[in-house]
């Protein structure tokens, strides 16, 4: 029984993997279960067996790369929760561009496939699982910034910081990957994540700091760089 329990479950783990990658190139009316099975080494009725559905197939994948994502770049960066809001909203920073970056996160490109399209059927998943990195974000936000996390203010901000660190890199990212797409002249810049990350984080302070005399229930305490 546990010989059983346990191929099945490498079974499962093989039909993830392999409906990452594809349905992450392809999309999901491209993708076919023959080729994921192929790729996965299992039989097609292990696809029914497992998920039930091939779109049940798509949701749970998607999951599984952003896990697989979030497991080689963790959402707080590997920063201690004791050390400064400052240095806590770098790590975090450069954990998003590192994910953005890196070919092998593929939920990104599962992103471009339902832009290009839509199924509607990753919209639950995506935002279960990536709520609590920006309210992650949105408490550090309200820290530095010296109100409550769920003030306008915090979510104007985080919305500036998310868009720093996916909108350079994402067209990067889709530079690596798809052909046709003009250069912007900031691809050696991109290069530099550390040195991008650095960049964002002063910039995303130094709007902070403007941004909290606004604020008077603020604390007097200078917010560090």
């Amino acid at each position: 029984m546990r010989k059983q329990r346990s191929d099945g479950q490498e079974t499962r783990q093989n039909l993830l993997a392999a409906a990452s990658e594809i349905f992450a190139r392809k999309g999901f009316r491209e993708a076919t279960i023959a080729e994921i099975c192929k790729q996965a080494k299992a039989n097609t009725a292990a696809i029914n067996y497992h998920f039930g559905s091939k779109e049940a197939l798509y949701v749970e994948s998607w999951r599984y790369a952003f896990n697989q994502s979030i497991k080689t770049y963790p959402f707080d960066g590997g920063i201690s929760p004791k050390a400064s809001a400052e240095k806590q909203l770098r790590g975090r920073i450069l954990a998003i561009m590192r994910r953005i970056i890196d070919p092998q996160s593929h939920e990104f490109d599962f992103f471009y496939k339902e832009m290009a399209a839509p199924t509607g059927l990753l919209t639950k998943a995506i935002q279960e699982s990536v709520e609590p990195i920006f309210n992650g974000l949105g408490l550090l936000v309200g820290e530095l910034l010296g109100v409550e996390p769920h003030e306008q203010e915090v979510q104007l901000c985080v919305m500036s910081i998310r868009a720093q660190c996916f909108g350079p890199l994402m067209h990067a990212r889709r530079l690596k990957t798809a052909q046709g797409l003009p250069p912007t002249g900031l691809e050696p810049l991109l290069e530099d994540v550390e040195h991008l990350a650095d960049h964002v984080t002063r910039f995303s302070l130094a709007g902070i700091r403007a941004l909290r005399p606004l604020h008077p229930q603020q604390s007097n305490n200078e917010v560090g760089s």
